[in-house]
């Protein structure tokens, strides 16, 4: 396992972490945007979605359906938004990567249409 020793993402206590496999964890976010909010994180310290192996990314894809599976059973989400921040132009401020797994609620947003659109507001709203 690679990690830095200023990295928040590498210094996880072992109670923090809800699931993992043999190249990542799964912690609930501790600024949630909603209930559930959850972070994939590489065990290795890479900084991009990028930099990941073919194998690592498999095993990234299977953690997540395995999240996605937990968070249905523990809280029955209507529907998820799953992103990632790569670079700091995009809004990366941990420059280890981690993916934002956020179920969202009917009627947790007036209008949800756009979702990730929402991150430019000005193009959220394509359909008029």
């Amino acid at each position: 396992m690679t990690t830095a020793p200023s990295c928040p993402f590498c210094q996880l206590a072992a109670a923090d972490i809800v699931a993992e496999n043999a190249f990542h964890v799964v912690i609930r976010d501790r600024f949630p945007v909603s209930l559930g909010h959850s972070l994939l994180i590489p065990k290795r310290h890479v900084a991009s979605l990028f930099e990941l192996t073919a194998e690592e990314f498999n095993a990234l894809h299977e953690l997540l359906h395995i999240t996605k599976q937990q968070l249905d059973t523990q809280y029955q989400p209507a529907g998820y938004n799953v992103g990632v921040n790569v670079g700091e132009a995009a809004g990366q401020t941990v420059f280890h990567l981690h993916v934002h797994v956020m179920p969202r609620y009917v009627g947790d947003q007036e209008d949800p249409r756009g979702g990730v659109r929402w991150v430019f507001p000005e193009k959220a709203v394509y359909w008029e």
